[in-house]
């Protein structure tokens, strides 16, 4: 059972798109490919198919195009960057000559900076990349990709999941959102994190970890006892509300639930969290505050952590321009708001509403519980303290991120499926139409009482792929016969411990295009997606920068 939420209260943030409310503007808008998304990977695609010469309409959920990449994912999870190529590039290129500017440095010398990446330089000079950057500035970067290529967006469109799609022959003929409109096309996009249309078109997939003898492999499933970072209890923390007394029930935040057999599968998803931009500088910090509906008991457990775990928590403050940071979660007890997300793929806009909002006052309590609950340690107080929202970020949301980051949702069980084994190069893959390098990495799954009585994590697995690999141009496709004109870049096929790997945002936007890449193809040539031989979509990949080997 999952612990109870906080009482629902009401959230003065405005949660983009959630509220879902039914507007009526029955109109009709077609085009020759239609996006569905305002991922990073739905401006990709549409950028590609208008290039190809494509009619497109980009129809976004969001108000704020670029999803992770411009909601505080600044820190930018490359893996080797010399397999990014094409738009995914074009789009790292326009941050460069962004930061080239004396005027972008605006809270920040440039020299201040430093040059720290994930893995690599933050900036590279000599291919005019940055990986390292401000929201605001990604957001910008994705508005003139947009503008620059007259894509035409519709914001703040929502699928109507219920009644909302036309098929007719295996084909989707238009889908209708809430708004009354209704959108036509020859094919179709599902560039979302959460594959919304991919599953209101009847297109199979699963929600989850595999049992490891599904795809012979081996970091699949539950993996209790597997630590591959520094995000678990490594002393014996008490998990009861009186220690030692199991009649008192279960601290907050601690499953009941007992996890599986190591190696088999469940329904379960990876944490979720917002990725926070903090600032230290003080003409630029909008001071935390006590969230409504604080609840100081949701962190009895962050207590007894706190005696020799408190440098792990400021670890994942890692700096971003002029003065800020990308706050992500470190450590047993962090932003990651374990066990809280399960039912979230599949759940209705309204329960995905109640589910951002526990998470949104979940980490806003906890800002404010570590700058000022004394029985924390002192220094820790005043760390948090010298931190605070950043002015110039997400102003019209209260300087909170857009977008929450699904780390997985639904995926597609396509015309072929990735597996740990296709990460591992063990096996040649067919037809590639990119290239992935990341380390396979899941953020932990839930938190249990094991049977010796203590409070731990699972599911935090991290595993190096020993070099780039392929990634199939049959996993962005659903089997012909249960959908021939809809292509998937986001939540492809493959299972979840591959997906760990592939789910970084520049491999998606990499896959958006040569998602588009395959829809042009097929109008141009008056085939189904399905018929297009590999040459020919090779042959235009590479031609427009695309990198398919290493």
């Amino acid at each position: 059972m999952k612990t109870k939420l906080f009482l629902l209260v009401s959230v003065i943030l405005v949660l983009p798109g959630i509220s879902c409310n039914r507007r009526n503007n029955d109109q009709i808008f077609k085009a020759d490919v239609i996006v569905y998304g305002g991922t990073s990977a739905a401006v990709t695609s549409a950028v590609q198919a208008h290039r190809m010469g494509q009619t497109v309409i980009m129809v976004s959920p969001d108000k704020h195009p670029g999803g992770m990449t411009s909601s505080g994912l600044g820190f930018t999870d490359t893996g080797n960057k010399e397999v990014i190529g094409g738009l995914a590039r074009e789009f790292y290129q326009l941050i460069y000559q962004h930061y080239d500017k004396p005027e972008a440095w605006n809270w920040q010398k440039r020299s201040e900076y430093g040059n720290k990446g994930q893995g690599n330089p933050a900036i590279d000079g000599e291919k005019r990349t940055m990986w390292i950057f401000e929201p605001h500035v990604a957001e910008a970067s994705f508005e003139t990709m947009i503008s620059s290529n007259n894509i035409t967006v519709h914001r703040d469109e929502w699928l109507d999941r219920e009644t909302g799609l036309t098929m007719k022959n295996g084909k989707i003929i238009s889908f209708r959102t809430l708004s009354g409109n209704t959108y036509k096309g020859k094919v179709f996009i599902d560039a979302t994190y959460e594959g919304d249309l991919m599953a209101s078109a009847g297109v199979n997939y699963t929600v989850g970890r595999e049992d490891n003898s599904l795809y012979g492999e081996t970091w699949n499933g539950v993996q209790k006892g597997v630590f591959h970072h520094g995000h678990y209890f490594k002393d014996k923390i008490d998990p009861y509300i009186i220690p030692g007394d199991p009649s008192s029930g279960l601290l907050p935040r601690i499953s009941a639930e007992i996890p599986g057999d190591n190696g088999t599968g469940d329904n379960k998803v990876q944490a979720y969290c917002y990725r926070l931009c903090l600032t230290q500088h003080p003409d630029n910090k909008v001071p935390i505050t006590m969230p409504e509906g604080y609840d100081s008991t949701q962190y009895e457990l962050l207590v007894r952590v706190a005696a020799t775990r408190w440098n792990e928590f400021f670890a994942k403050y890692d700096a971003i321009p002029n003065h800020k940071t990308d706050v992500n979660n470190h450590g047993p007890f962090s932003y990651d708001n374990i066990g809280m997300n399960w039912d979230y793929p599949e759940a209705s806009y309204e329960r995905r509403k109640e589910i951002l909002e526990e998470h949104i006052r979940y980490q806003k309590g906890l800002l404010y519980f570590t700058s000022t609950d004394k029985r924390l340690p002192q220094w820790v107080r005043d760390t948090m303290l010298t931190w605070g929202y950043s002015r110039d970020e997400f102003a019209d949301n209260g300087y909170w991120p857009y977008n929450i980051y699904v780390r997985e949702a639904r995926r597609m069980i396509g015309k072929y499926v990735m597996t740990e084994n296709d990460v591992f190069c063990k096996r040649p893959v067919p037809e590639p139409v990119g290239m992935g390098s990341y380390t396979m990495d899941s953020h932990n799954i839930q938190r249990y009482v094991t049977p010796e009585g203590y409070v731990q994590n699972e599911g935090d697995i991290g595993v190096r792929a020993p070099r780039p690999y392929q990634i199939s141009l049959g996993s962005l496709l659903p089997l012909e016969e249960q959908c021939s004109n809809l292509i998937v870049p986001v939540c492809v096929s493959c299972t979840h411990i591959a997906f760990g790997s592939i789910r970084m945002e520049p491999v998606f936007m990499i896959l958006g295009q040569s998602a588009a890449t395959v829809a042009s193809l097929a109008l141009r040539n008056k085939k189904n997606i399905h018929d297009l031989t590999y040459e020919e979509i090779k042959d235009q990949l590479n031609a427009d920068g695309q990198i398919l080997d290493y």
